[in-house]
C-alpha cells in the first residue's frame, strides 16, 4: 500500500510544477499599498492590471468612511451564526431587497462567499434525476458545483449554440425516462476571454427545450448594461434568466455574493443551500459596506462612463497598434501572443522589471501550448497616463518576444 502523500512527489500538478521559479514572483506575488491604479510589488510602483476592482469603488473616499464606521460600530463578529438560526438582520433584507429592485428580479438572497456561493447554488437546484448542460469554459467553482452532481451532466462548446442544441438533445431524451428537468448553465462574462455569453440565444432555445437557466453573471455586475445591472440587461434577456448570480469580488470591491429570481425560487434555495445553512452569515460590515457601493453604482453614473472610456482607449489603442484581443465584449482585456511559458516568464518579468506594469500572465494548461496570455483588467481608477504608458511598453515587448530575444535568454537560464 502506498502512502497516501506519495503522490504529491511525482506528481505537483500542472501549475505546482513550476513552483520553485514561479513562488512569490509570478505566482502569489505580493502587491502592496492602497488599491488602485498603481501599488507596490518588489519595493518599485507598478500600474497594476490585475485588480478586479472595475469601478475602483475599493479606495473611494465615501466607501472607505462607510467600510469604517461600520467596523467601528459592529466589528467584524457580527452577527454570529448562520442566517437561519442567529445570522439575519434587518440590514440584510434592506440589501437584498435593493439588490432584487436593481437587477430586475422579484427577490434576491445574499450569500456569504461567491465560490462557494455558486457551488451551493448548482448543488441545491438538482437532483440525480435532472440532467446540467454547461458551457466547456465555465469558471472553476461551477465546474466544482457540477461535479457535486450525482446525475448526468454534459459539455456545450464554448459559446456553440449548435454544441449546446445537440447536448439539450441529448439531456432530453434522459430526462423523458427519468422524470427529472434540465439546468443550463453559462457565465455573463467569461472572465477569461472577456467574451460575452450567448445568453440572448440561449434563452432562445426554450421555445423548443424546456430547461431553466442559471447564469454566473461575477463580471458583468456593475459593468454592462444601461444601469449596471448585468449581462441581461445588456442583451436585453433578463427576465428570462432564472437564477441570476452575481458576486461582490468585481465591481463592489468587497466580499459575498448575491442570487435572485423568482420568489419560489430563491425562498427554496434559502433553505436548501448547504453553504449557507451550515455557514456563518455576512458580516454587517460586510453588508452595510455593499449598500453604499450599491448607491453609488445606482447614482453616480460618472463612475460607469470613466471605466468604459478607459477600457475603450485601452482596448483601441492595443487594436491600433494590431494586437490580437481575441473576442473580448466586456472590461477583460486579453492580450494573445505566440510563446512558450520560459518565454513568458522573461517576458514579463522585463514588463514588471524594467517598464513597471504589472498585470496577470496566464500559459498553458489553462490556454493552448504556444499562447500567452496577458490579461488586463482596466478600471475606473486608471488614467490616461497609465493607458499610454503601458501601450508603448506592451509594443516594445512584443517586438523584442517575436525577434528571439526573450528566448535566447530563456534557453541560457533554464
Amino acid at each position: 500500500m502506498k502512502d497516501l502523500f506519495d503522490k504529491i512527489i511525482t506528481n505537483k500538478g500542472p501549475l505546482g510544477k513550476y513552483a520553485k521559479i514561479a513562488e512569490g514572483y509570478f505566482a502569489f506575488p505580493k502587491l502592496e499599498g492602497p488599491i488602485g491604479n498603481r501599488m507596490i510589488f518588489n519595493g518599485k510602483e507598478v500600474i497594476t492590471w490585475s485588480v478586479n476592482d472595475y469601478l475602483g469603488l475599493a479606495n473611494h473616499s465615501e466607501v472607505r468612511e462607510t467600510d469604517s464606521e461600520a467596523a467601528k460600530k459592529y466589528g467584524s463578529a457580527y452577527p454570529m451564526g448562520a442566517r437561519l438560526m442567529s445570522g439575519h438582520t434587518e440590514l440584510h433584507e434592506k440589501l437584498e431587497n435593493e439588490l432584487a429592485e436593481f437587477v430586475n428580479k422579484e427577490k434576491a438572497y445574499v450569500l456569504n462567499f461567491g465560490y462557494q456561493g455558486i457551488l451551493s447554488t448548482i448543488d441545491s437546484l438538482v437532483s440525480k434525476n435532472d440532467v446540467i448542460v454547461y458551457d466547456i469554459d465555465s469558471h472553476a467553482c461551477i465546474v466544482d458545483g457540477v461535479r457535486l452532481h450525482i446525475g448526468k451532466r454534459f459539455t456545450y462548446q464554448h459559446n456553440d449554440i449548435d454544441s449546446l442544441c445537440l447536448n439539450l438533445d441529448r439531456a432530453t431524451k434522459i430526462v423523458e425516462k427519468t422524470g427529472g428537468g434540465i439546468l443550463v448553465i453559462s457565465e455573463g462574462v467569461f472572465g477569461m476571454r472577456g467574451e460575452q455569453g450567448k445568453i440572448k440565444e440561449i434563452v432562445a432555445l426554450k421555445n423548443k427545450y424546456k430547461f431553466r437557466l442559471l447564469v454566473d453573471d461575477a463580471h458583468g455586475f456593475g459593468t454592462l448594461g444601461a444601469n449596471g445591472s448585468g449581462v441581461g440587461e445588456e442583451q436585453g434577456v433578463q427576465d428570462k434568466i432564472d437564477v441570476y448570480f452575481a458576486t461582490f469580488a468585481k465591481s463592489m470591491a468587497s466580499t459575498g455574493a448575491f442570487i435572485a429570481g423568482d420568489a419560489m425560487i430563491i425562498d427554496f434555495l434559502k433553505y436548501n443551500m448547504r453553504s449557507q445553512v451550515f455557514a456563518k452569515s455576512l458580516q454587517m460590515q460586510l453588508v452595510i459596506g455593499i449598500l453604499k457601493r450599491l448607491e453609488l453604482l445606482r447614482n453616480r453614473p460618472e463612475i460607469r462612463s470613466k471605466l468604459w472610456s478607459n477600457v475603450k482607449a485601452l482596448q483601441n489603442g492595443l487594436r491600433d497598434q494590431d494586437f490580437d484581443l481575441g473576442t473580448t465584449q466586456s472590461c477583460v482585456t486579453p492580450v494573445f501572443l505566440k510563446g512558450d511559458i520560459h518565454e513568458a516568464f522573461v517576458m514579463v518579468k522585463e514588463l514588471r522589471e524594467k517598464y513597471f506594469i504589472f498585470c496577470s500572465i496566464v500559459v498553458y494548461p489553462v490556454i493552448p501550448k504556444g499562447l500567452i496570455l496577458l490579461r488586463l483588467i482596466p478600471t475606473a481608477s486608471h488614467e490616461m497616463k497609465d493607458i499610454e504608458e503601458t501601450l508603448s511598453a506592451f509594443s516594445k515587448i512584443r517586438s523584442k518576444l517575436y525577434d528571439g530575444t526573450y528566448y535566447k535568454i530563456a534557453k541560457s537560464i533554464k
